[in-house]
């Protein structure tokens, strides 16, 4: 009895104490940043959309992938009011009707599926300026709509293992809050991350080549319009990349160190908090790119940027009352 007393004494005297993550200031901060990207991005894409949907006659390759990464974007913005409840305090009834998980499914699915979509524009952006000679499917309107389809398919069904498992996990007690994962859970993360550098690196090079390619064509033209019409174009193509980088990179390189803390291959507990405030504020960077993308259509197209500022008169059927002006209105986003 003396040494099962011992043994029972020694085994609870050598045991760490629990790690209790703490959100501290993010309870403040968060509700009013997500708040605001929730207004913007709402108005924003539902405005993204209306345009595309209503004023656009006929389809391109680019309208279809900007209309898709618009509902991603507006799906990811229905997912934010679900965040600042649980900022706020207002998630028990969250959890108990799992909406912590669906929501944070919806969530990370709409995110990644915009990252693809800009992937795709890019692709396409590619393809266009560097070859313009040749024909790619994927300039034609039915193959880029079935590879539309293709990514909402895969990326639901990629996040389907991650719900499953969170569904047959304990029940939580906090919403969005960092919590340990299996092995096998960090593992698929991780892998998720790697894509995600693959993708990066290949944005990262197609637009280069498009710059390069817009800045020779300026060089080699005498006429200084030409040169100044490029010029533009160099930069519009800086601004998707710089948007890209800002909102997808910071969060993605958190993302490593803190998927190795949740499947505890970074034990300190110092460590565990500090990641977990990291991720949540370069998570705001990422929901950031639901406000940004749009602002990507408003300078890539001067007639996108138009078609904005006579939906917000109430004049766009005094100023595109032809079909075939507003097929024509839309080339200039997908000659960039």
């Amino acid at each position: 009895l003396d040494s099962n007393v011992v043994r029972f004494l020694g085994k609870h005297l050598r045991a760490t104490p629990k790690c209790i993550i703490r959100d501290h200031f993010l309870s403040t901060v968060l509700p009013i940043i997500y708040s605001l990207i929730c207004v913007v991005g709402l108005a924003s894409n539902s405005l993204a959309l209306w345009v595309f949907f209503r004023i656009q006659r006929k389809p391109t390759s680019i309208s279809v992938y900007m209309k898709n990464l618009a509902i991603a974007d507006l799906l990811l913005c229905l997912c934010l009011p679900f965040r600042i409840a649980y900022h706020i305090g207002e998630y028990k009834w969250m959890v108990k009707c799992y909406f912590c998980k669906i929501i944070g499914a919806s969530f990370y699915s709409s995110m990644y599926i915009s990252i693809l979509f800009l992937g795709l524009i890019s692709l396409d952006r590619y393809l266009k300026i560097t070859k313009p000679l040749k024909q790619f499917r994927i300039h034609t309107v039915p193959w880029s709509s079935a590879v539309s389809k293709f990514v909402w398919v895969g990326v639901l069904a990629c996040m389907l293992p991650f719900v499953i498992s969170s569904f047959n996990s304990s029940t939580q007690e906090k919403c969005f809050h960092y919590k340990e994962q299996t092995m096998t859970s960090g593992l698929m993360n991780l892998v998720a991350i790697a894509i995600i550098y693959i993708l990066s690196l290949l944005f990262l090079v197609s637009y280069a080549k498009i710059s390069i390619k817009l800045y020779n064509i300026s060089q080699g033209k005498a006429k200084q319009q030409i040169k100044k019409v490029s010029t533009r174009a160099i930069m519009k193509t800086f601004i998707v990349l710089a948007i890209y980088m800002v909102c997808f990179m910071p969060y993605h390189i958190v993302r490593v160190p803190y998927v190795l803390s949740q499947i505890k291959v970074i034990s300190s507990c110092e460590w565990k908090q500090t990641l977990h405030i990291a991720n949540e504020l370069v998570l705001c960077l990422s929901a950031l790119n639901s406000c940004l993308d749009p602002i990507i259509y408003f300078f890539l197209s001067n007639s996108f940027r138009r078609a904005v500022f006579h939906t917000i008169q109430g004049r766009l059927n005094k100023t595109f009352p032809k079909p075939n002006l507003l097929r024509n209105s839309f080339k200039s986003i997908t000659e960039i």
